[in-house]
């Protein structure tokens, strides 16, 4: 049927087709799969045969129609396959479905990653940022989509409707999402905001059920306190800075008087970096026996060092706050007191701040030398801590 497809001219046939492949897949078993993703990997591969001969014409002619074959050449069959396949109505949602089977079986078939680049290739192309669409999610949404909020929510679970509500309805509080029009109904991303007066040191003091509620227009401080991706089947599509960067225009427009934008930011493979050093202060955190002071200086030398083998900060949510040109403000040793605050860091949680004045050279010099930002409050707690290190040694 596949093979079908590719050969199929007419459009009214090839989208019934393509409508039949999308059906019939949905039904197989996760083995029946792996034998599809096989015969994808395999026999519609590229032609390495007609990709070198289309290389050696267009290298001697340099013709615009010798240029379309290498191109034609260059791509695997099972690219125009995926686009074929998203004719019918609903397709897209069905394409990244099965890239989620995909991703599932890499780790035992590392072979199909090929067809993953194929996936990336296709998916970035279909959900670039013309095509997305910036919607505010309040109280008066539909309730389809508010239970996928509840749904999705990977950072601090919403444990009912009474907690969605306190989210979403108070005037100080806000929740942006990213939508693709062919799938209006599943957001693909959504970050959570809350309007305060002061950073925040505590989420439990953000989503607090006694808490006083302020007026949007007397606040002066937009934490970005919860971001959370949808679509297991987006992985490596990033959207997140463009939602961040959007989100801070859409509220600068609404509330002017906002003067700093700014996360509380958990910082989840903290405890699994811990359990690879050999050091006191170490054990002492993964123990429970460190002081707050401790854990403090612990967080931050670990948002500052611990890398992975490409350098890289070790930390995913700060890879992605660094890299969208935030700096390190404050780290924050008993911001996080639930069960799953403490079993990833200890309770702590960082503010990155997004000074919009040092975004895009932040953002360059992460980039292109590593460097991570700071603010000078975070320098200053950083050398106190050093210093009474020193003293502590030197004693």
């Amino acid at each position: 049927m596949c093979l079908a497809l590719l050969d199929a001219e007419g459009e009214v046939s090839g989208i019934h087709l393509a409508k039949a492949i999308l059906e019939r897949y949905a039904k197989l078993s996760a083995g029946e799969k792996l034998t599809f993703f096989d015969f994808l990997n395999e026999a519609l591969e590229v032609d390495l045969l007609a990709l070198e001969a289309a290389v050696q014409t267009y290298a001697q002619s340099r013709s615009t129609n010798d240029y379309r074959d290498l191109s034609v050449a260059a791509e695997p069959r099972r690219q125009e396959l995926l686009r074929r396949l998203n004719q019918p109505t609903g397709a897209t949602r069905a394409l990244v479905q099965m890239r989620t089977d995909l991703l599932s079986m890499l780790r035992d078939a590392p072979a199909l990653s090929r067809i993953d680049l194929d996936f990336q290739h296709l998916l970035r192309s279909w959900f670039n940022r013309g095509f997305l669409v910036l919607r505010r999610i309040n109280w008066d949404t539909p309730a389809s989509i508010l239970e996928k909020i509840v749904e999705y929510e990977a950072v601090h679970a919403i444990e009912s409707w009474n907690d969605l509500r306190r989210r979403l309805y108070p005037t100080d509080r806000r929740c942006f999402a990213y939508f693709h029009p062919v799938m209006p109904d599943e957001p693909l991303i959504f970050v959570e905001v809350a309007l305060t007066l002061d950073i925040p040191d505590s989420i439990q003091k953000v989503l607090a059920d006694d808490r006083a509620v302020l007026e949007a227009q007397d606040t002066n401080v937009a934490v970005f306190y919860s971001i959370s991706n949808c679509q297991t089947g987006l992985k490596g599509i990033s959207f997140g800075n463009l939602l961040i960067k959007q989100v801070v225009d859409e509220l600068r427009q609404e509330l002017p008087q906002l003067s700093t934008f700014v996360t509380l930011s958990p910082i989840p493979r903290l405890m699994p970096w811990l359990e690879q050093q050999d050091d006191e202060a170490s054990r002492r955190l993964l123990h429970g026996t460190a002081t707050q002071e401790e854990i403090q200086a612990v967080a931050s030398d670990y948002l500052l060092n611990a890398k992975t083998a490409r350098g890289d900060p070790f930390d995913p949510v700060a890879r992605f706050h660094l890299g969208n040109g935030a700096q390190i403000h404050a780290v924050h040793p008993a911001a996080d007191i639930s069960e799953n605050g403490l079993r990833q860091s200890g309770g702590a949680m960082v503010n990155y701040h997004y000074d919009l004045a040092l975004i895009e050279r932040n953002h360059e010099r992460f980039v292109q030398d590593g460097e991570i930002s700071t603010a000078p409050s975070f320098r200053e707690a950083n050398q106190k801590s050093n210093a009474r290190k020193q003293k502590g040694r030197s004693s």
